[in-house]
């Protein structure tokens, strides 16, 4: 039963267009989320569907992006660091998962886990600086210090291009 429904999943992604590989990660951002669209739009992203309405359309419950798609210059201490981070429409991060690296102190900095939780329910307009509202990790100064600012860049671009700005 888990093999048709594993094989069921990644059908699901492919008839959406999101590359199958990404599924897994996309749901560590969106666990309610009932289904993901193929990468798409400029800034490149995902889009995170909810549960079909009454009406029929499902609802946008959130977008998720690369860094590397959004800040392709920045670069941790030895080359870029490419993180999926998730975003809900009023501008929270949802979280970040790292995809890839090739940092030498990775495992003290940007793979554990606690490092893309700290991120989770951040607004885009929280500061997003190491030592103050991130934590900073020892040794790795500069792959947490590069990484912080992709997400912080990244997220404010993506924010301002594709969100509606909240009412004051």
């Amino acid at each position: 039963l888990a093999a048709v429904l594993l094989v069921v999943s990644a059908v699901t992604m492919a008839a959406q267009g999101a590359p199958a590989a990404l599924e897994p990660r996309l749901r560590k951002l969106f666990p309610g989320a009932a289904t993901f669209s193929a990468k798409e739009g400029t800034p490149p992203h995902f889009k995170a569907f909810g549960a079909a309405t009454a009406a029929g359309a499902p609802a946008v419950v959130g977008y998720a992006f690369l860094t590397t798609d959004l800040e392709p210059l920045e670069t941790g201490y030895d080359g870029p660091i490419q993180m999926l981070v998730g975003i809900s429409p009023r501008g929270q991060l949802a979280g970040v998962v790292v995809i890839s690296h090739r940092e030498p102190y990775g495992y003290f900095s940007v793979e554990p886990p606690a490092f893309g939780a700290q991120f989770v329910g951040k607004d885009v307009r929280d500061p997003f600086k190491v030592g103050e509202d991130v934590e900073a990790i020892s040794r790795a100064t500069i792959t947490i210090t590069s990484a912080t600012r992709a997400i912080r860049n990244s997220a404010r671009r993506f924010a301002r291009q594709m969100l509606t700005p909240p009412d004051r």
